[in-house]
Formats: C-alpha cells, sequence, structure tokens
C-alpha cells in the first residue's frame, strides 16, 4: 500500500515538474509564431506609418514575424478592444495613441476598462500636431484662421482621423480657446482624412505630424503652425499656434499595450525589442524630420505618462464641455 501511495506521488511529482518545464519552456520560446500588432486606424496615416517602420525591427530583435492589422473605427475602439479581448500570450498587440487617454473621458460606455484591460509594454514616441491646409487655401497664418473662423462661424470644417483622437480634440481646444465655432468632420483615419483635405472636402486638419509631414514637402499641404507651446525644430518657420492663441498644447504619442494578464517575461521581451526597433537608425532617420522624439519608455514609465494624460484631459474636456460628435 505504501509504495503504491510513493508510487502514485512520485507520478504526480514527474508529471508537475514536466508541465512546470514544458510551461517555462513554452515562455521561454517566445516567440514561436506570428505577431499581430493591431493599429485602430485605417491604412496612411501616422500611426499605421509608425507601426509599420517599427514593425520591421521588432522583426529582426524577435526573428519572428510582426504583422500589422488595420481595424480602423469607433474612434479606435474596434481595434483597441479587440486586443482587450485576445489572449494575454503577446502575440496581440495594439499601437495606442492619444485616444487612449481621451475615451474614458470622451466615451461613457467603452467595452474595455482602460485602466484594467492593459499591460503597459513602451512609450515609443511623442511629438507635435501640425494645423495644415490645401497649398491654395486663402488661409495663410492663425490669424487668418480666427479672423475667418469669427467672421464665419459654423462654416469652416476641420477633419481628424477619428472621434476622441488628437486631431478631433486639438481642434476643439482651438475652437475653446480662440472663441470660435468650427465643425469637426471625423474620419476612420488620417489617411481617408487627408485624402478629402486634398479634395477640397474639409478645410483643415490638425494632423499628426507622422500623417502630415510627406504632404507637406511635396507642397500639397500648408503648414499654419504647430500645436507645442514652443515653434518645432523640425518645422523651420512655422510658428506655435500658442502664439497667436495663448495656453494651446497638444501632443500627439504612439505605446505599445498587451492584454492584462500578459506574462511579464514577455512584455520585458517585446519591449526591448520594440526599443531597439525605435532607437535604430532607420526608424529614427523616419521621425525625426517628423518633429517626433524617440520615448523608447519601461512600461512603468508609459504608464506614468498615460495615466497624467488621463487626469489632464478629463479636466479640459469637463471644463470646455467638450462631447463627441
Amino acid at each position: 500500500m505504501h509504495n503504491q501511495i510513493r508510487s502514485s506521488l512520485v507520478k504526480i511529482g514527474t508529471a508537475l515538474l514536466v508541465g512546470t518545464c514544458s510551461m517555462h519552456a513554452a515562455l521561454a520560446e517566445f516567440p514561436d509564431k506570428p505577431i499581430r500588432l493591431v493599429v485602430p486606424f485605417a491604412p496612411g496615416g501616422g500611426t499605421d506609418l509608425i507601426a509599420r517602420t517599427l514593425s520591421v525591427g521588432m522583426q529582426k530583435a524577435l526573428a519572428q514575424s510582426v504583422i500589422v492589422d488595420n481595424k480602423p473605427g469607433g474612434g479606435t475602439i474596434i481595434g483597441t478592444d479587440a486586443v482587450a479581448k485576445s489572449a494575454p500570450d503577446g502575440y496581440n498587440l495594439v499601437m495606442a495613441t492619444f485616444a487612449h487617454a481621451i475615451n474614458p473621458s470622451m466615451q461613457p460606455k467603452l467595452p474595455f476598462d482602460t485602466n484594467k484591460s492593459f499591460t503597459p509594454v513602451t512609450l515609443v514616441a511623442k511629438g507635435p500636431n501640425i494645423l495644415v491646409v490645401r497649398a491654395d487655401s486663402p488661409l495663410k497664418s492663425v490669424k487668418d484662421l480666427v479672423a475667418a473662423a469669427k467672421s464665419n462661424p459654423g462654416k469652416l470644417t476641420y477633419a481628424s482621423q477619428g472621434n476622441g483622437t488628437s486631431a478631433h480634440l486639438a481642434g476643439e481646444m482651438f475652437a475653446n480657446l480662440a472663441k470660435v465655432d468650427m465643425v469637426h468632420v471625423p474620419y476612420r483615419g488620417a489617411g481617408p482624412a487627408l485624402t478629402d483635405l486634398m479634395g477640397g472636402q474639409v478645410d483643415m486638419i490638425f494632423g499628426t505630424a507622422a500623417a502630415v509631414s510627406a504632404f507637406l514637402e511635396s507642397g500639397k499641404l500648408r503648414a499654419l503652425g504647430v500645436t507645442s507651446p514652443q515653434a518645432s525644430p523640425a518645422f523651420k518657420g512655422v510658428p506655435a499656434i500658442a502664439d497667436t492663441v495663448p495656453g494651446y498644447q497638444v501632443e500627439s504619442w504612439y505605446g505599445i499595450y498587451a492584454p492584462a494578464g500578459t506574462p511579464p517575461n514577455v512584455v520585458a521581451k517585446i519591449g526591448a525589442a520594440a526599443a531597439a526597433s525605435a532607437r535604430s537608425a532607420e526608424f529614427v532617420k523616419k521621425i525625426e524630420p517628423e518633429g517626433l522624439a524617440v520615448i523608447a519608455s519601461t512600461p512603468a514609465e508609459f504608464d506614468a505618462y498615460v495615466k497624467a494624460e488621463e487626469q489632464r484631459w478629463k479636466k479640459i474636456i469637463k471644463e470646455n464641455n467638450i462631447k463627441p460628435d
């Protein structure tokens, strides 16, 4: 009887040991299949560009494919929710933006808890937005824009890549501080918004630097101002909007989240790969001309930054009574 019990205990112990070893081996082998990086916008915008550029370096660092998956709609909520509800194994990530910190204040019924459904990985980069118009627009300066908006209340339109995005809130803050009435036109990404701007369907966009810089270089768009408190060295000759509208300031950022419960060693591995890619000459060369600064933060630094942004904008949204369109 004792021998049978001893034999059973040995078998259980061996099974547990094998199971534990297998689990550690599985974690150690991450990634052993392609990783999906969800971009909650349509292709062709700034977030899409950042994600695709970053994914190249991440693939090298992880020796595994990193597939960019565009899931636009709902002011980033559709794509973000898909990752929130995916397995916490590191194979599903989301490239989060400004909207991630805004949605809790802008959207009363989110399908996920912003602070509990995700594990922060890294803040990749941040920088200003740029107020741009078509090259043939009669608006030549921020002063021109304020004057035109005051003369024609409710007539001027500004596009954004969706409700709650930096381009949306940048326009709302401008309207509030400049005391003008403009109409917000949301799109499912910066790509379609810029197409309509250049086609004359909308008048302007407070676009992310990553989304609009190529069109500024080609001469299709003209910059009126940057959303940083001071002029940006990346955009010579373009003044800060704050020079005309005191107190104006908006910042765009790009960061990676995994679902809550993703193992810390997997988060660390993804974070290290993203940081290596963000600091690479190829990535820096791509984003520096756009006024973006590489951050490549730790998960804790990223978490603290986004929570501070969430509180800052919660106050602004409440005080200015900003509503989702």
